[in-house]
């Protein structure tokens, strides 16, 4: 997935402004503690981070967006 793919998902699952809140504030323990952005600028796989989001919002990403 690439990166700009990741982040129009993340902007249509929570708003625009609610997403950039999400990456930079939200902690995953599916991310080992970071957040989105830690994550993302520590090298990890786009569709690896986007997984840790599906896992921690079920109820929020469409099964469109799995």
């Amino acid at each position: 997935m690439r990166l700009t793919d990741f982040w129009t998902r993340l902007e249509e699952v929570f708003g625009s402004g609610y997403a950039a809140s999400i990456a930079s504030d939200q902690v995953l323990s599916q991310l080992d503690g970071r957040t989105i952005e830690q994550a993302l600028r520590s090298g990890e796989q786009t569709h690896v981070v986007w997984r840790a989001v599906v896992a921690a919002y079920p109820e929020r990403v469409p099964a469109r967006l799995r």
